[in-house]
């Protein structure tokens, strides 16, 4: 408890000191103050409805909820005053309450993505044609920081949110460190390309992570799949938003190798059932995931096998960007002895959401947490691979994939790093 404690301050300075330091433009009008204080009101009684720990975890949620309304009575633009909403939520430091502003009339592409790998942050990929590849930028650079702030594992996501979701910017200025060790510092500029939600546009029924998820969803919505032979087959997954025919058809492919590496490096989660119905394939009996935790109930989630379930050595790859059903399947693949996780540790963002809108803002607010059969929770813990396999800088300045590699060579196949890095091309989406 201390802990999260900690770590709530921790990421709580972050975000507040983004919001203290921004420069903010254009002047709040009163009719955007009051609106600011109105979803303020509707945000806050929800919260205190519905959130799965009446405590709040010992925080005072009515004298936050005025600390902020004050915030929003001194706030200089309306941009300030709805970022103090997204800060009440922050202090709660929950993975799936969460504050989702309003579309942009701009849509910003920084033409570079990073992940956190161990406790340092690189870049992954960089856009061609983009700003970011004319700086110099390149797979393999540390992130030493964006625009003041260092991105570690515990920070990275709330500056992420800032300045994709919360206040994106027209240039971001980045402190880097090449992979021999050269630092220096790029502005990058975003590619800015005006957004249309049109008429019927809603955020109702979405939560944030579907938001941050759709361009993936766009781009690879399928497993992809590579077979080497009857020893092996490699399955990438994206996301857990599957039905059942789909994953009768990939436990079918699957049972005619020895072996089963599930990729779910990268995926961010999804459906509770189809979470259940993957487990129900590699599982031969019922297996418990956990208990589904709410402020008045304790109900437990339970995954029946299919019958005709894959019955071979299962080897599951996990990362940073392995969220929520994905640490849940590579934990119960650990409690339950069924097979190996190897790669890097993964998000610790494990719980269950709900999503309101209020006069075209929304929230996520959670309803529950889910505590697995070893009474723990994966939230602000992730799952921490039986066997930690990490690139270097150098392997993803040169597209090599070792972990995928040394996957395969438990499998008894060879797949040099080098040809485990060309199997799942990725593919920018559109701008």
């Amino acid at each position: 408890m201390n802990e999260r404690k900690a770590r709530g301050c921790t990421l709580g300075f972050i975000l507040a000191g983004l919001l203290l330091t921004f420069a903010w433009s254009q002047k709040i009008t009163s009719l955007e103050r009051n609106r600011a204080e109105s979803i303020l009101h509707e945000i806050a009684a929800d919260v205190k409805k519905h959130y799965y720990d009446p405590k709040f975890h010992g925080l005072d949620w009515d004298a936050k909820v005025r600390e902020t309304k004050q915030k929003i009575d001194d706030a200089d633009s309306g941009n300030k005053a709805l970022s103090e909403i997204a800060a009440l939520l922050d202090s709660l430091n929950d993975s799936h309450t969460v504050f989702v502003p309003p579309p942009p009339a701009l849509r910003h592409d920084y033409g570079w993505q990073a992940q956190v790998i161990g406790e340092r942050c690189y870049v992954l990929r960089v856009r061609p044609g983009s700003d970011a590849e004319a700086k110099g930028l390149k797979p393999g650079d540390e992130i030493l920081g964006i625009n003041g702030y260092a991105p570690t594992r515990k920070t990275f996501v709330k500056i992420a949110y800032f300045f994709d979701a919360l206040r994106p910017q027209p240039a971001l200025r980045l402190v880097l460190r090449d992979p021999v060790g050269q630092e220096r510092t790029a502005n990058i500029a975003a590619q800015m390309t005006e957004h249309h939600p049109g008429l019927g546009h809603t955020l109702g029924g979405r939560d944030i992570r579907d938001k941050i998820r759709e361009m993936d969803w766009a781009r690879e919505s399928d497993v992809r799949a590579f077979e080497m032979g009857d020893e092996l087959v490699i399955l990438k997954f994206p996301h857990f938003h599957f039905n059942e025919m789909k994953i009768d058809s990939l436990i079918g492919k699957a049972r005619k190798h020895k072996v089963l590496i599930l990729d779910l490096r990268g995926n961010g989660g999804g459906s509770e059932d189809t979470l259940k119905y993957l487990l129900g394939g590699v599982f031969d009996k019922e297996i418990k995931v956990g208990d589904l935790v709410r402020r008045d109930e304790r109900k437990p989630i339970v995954a029946r096998t299919h019958g005709h379930c894959f019955a071979g050595k299962l080897l599951v790859l996990v990362d940073s960007g392995s969220i929520s059903a994905s640490e849940i399947f590579a934990r119960i693949v650990q409690i339950e002895k069924r097979g190996v996780v190897l790669g890097d540790s993964s998000a610790g963002m494990v719980m269950r959401g709900k999503f309101y809108s209020y006069d075209g803002v929304g929230a996520s607010i959670t309803d529950a947490d889910i505590v697995m059969t070893d009474g723990k929770s994966l939230e602000h813990v992730g799952v921490t691979p039986d066997e930690i396999v990490l690139p270097t800088p150098a392997d993803l300045a040169e597209g090599r994939d070792p972990v995928l590699a040394h996957a395969a060579e438990l499998a008894g196949v060879k797949l040099t790093p080098e040809a485990a890095g060309k199997l799942f091309p990725y593919e920018w989406p559109p701008q």
